[in-house]
């Protein structure tokens, strides 16, 4: 799996440590070692896992600004672990409201010895910090209205932006999100071996 990895890595034109190679395969390792008691993800295979969770969450790593940054609806980690492996000057807070999860997430950072992850059973609307965070992120909402509208709280005010993970975007709904809000970009992602689009929306 690692000469994959690596193959992708090259691919993609991202380069790592072997340190952060290792700790984002023994994610993988953990990943599918779980996933068979606590059905964390419905990609079982690791190799695919490589492409569709570790690759598909890195790929936006140049485009995040700042050092505070929120993974809500984060399910097993995604992209939240796998980004804070790569930006390990960051903070990163994994938010999600099933405890399976959490404690999967707990056992990984315990396990992989990642220290820039504090992760939080909450839910959204209940959860924030007193200066917010320079970024919100996910890829769990399925409309970019309800990631504005559950999480409007999040990011500080004058510099935070959301950075939506999507497949395919459409205008319609970029012309339907909330007043108060700007699209800054919408940039399409290339993540090696993957089929179907994928986007990443920038709103301040």
């Amino acid at each position: 799996m690692q000469n994959q990895f690596e193959r992708l890595l090259k691919s993609a034109g991202i380069e790592l440590t072997d340190h952060q190679k290792q700790q984002l395969l023994g994610y993988v390792a953990l990943l599918h070692k779980w996933n068979k008691a606590y059905n964390l993800t419905s990609v079982r295979d690791p190799q695919q896992m490589l492409i569709r969770h570790i690759m598909d969450s890195i790929v936006v790593n140049p485009y995040m600004q700042g050092e505070r940054f929120i993974d809500v609806g984060t399910g097993p980690g995604l992209p939240g672990i796998p980004l804070a492996i790569v930006r390990p000057e960051a903070q990163f807070t994994l938010l999600d409201s099933l405890g399976k999860r959490i404690r999967f997430i707990r056992q990984v950072l315990h396990d992989l010895n990642i220290t820039n992850v504090t992760p939080v059973q909450s839910r959204v609307e209940a959860f924030s910090i007193p200066d917010g965070f320079d970024g919100v992120i996910s890829r769990a909402f399925a409309s970019l209205q309800d990631m504005l509208t559950w999480c409007h709280h999040l990011p500080a005010q004058k510099s935070g932006k959301f950075y939506a993970l999507k497949g395919i975007v459409s205008r319609e709904e970029l012309e339907q999100i909330p007043e108060g809000f700007r699209i800054q970009d919408v940039i399409r992602l290339d993540v090696p071996a993957l089929e179907g689009e994928r986007h990443l929306v920038i709103i301040t």
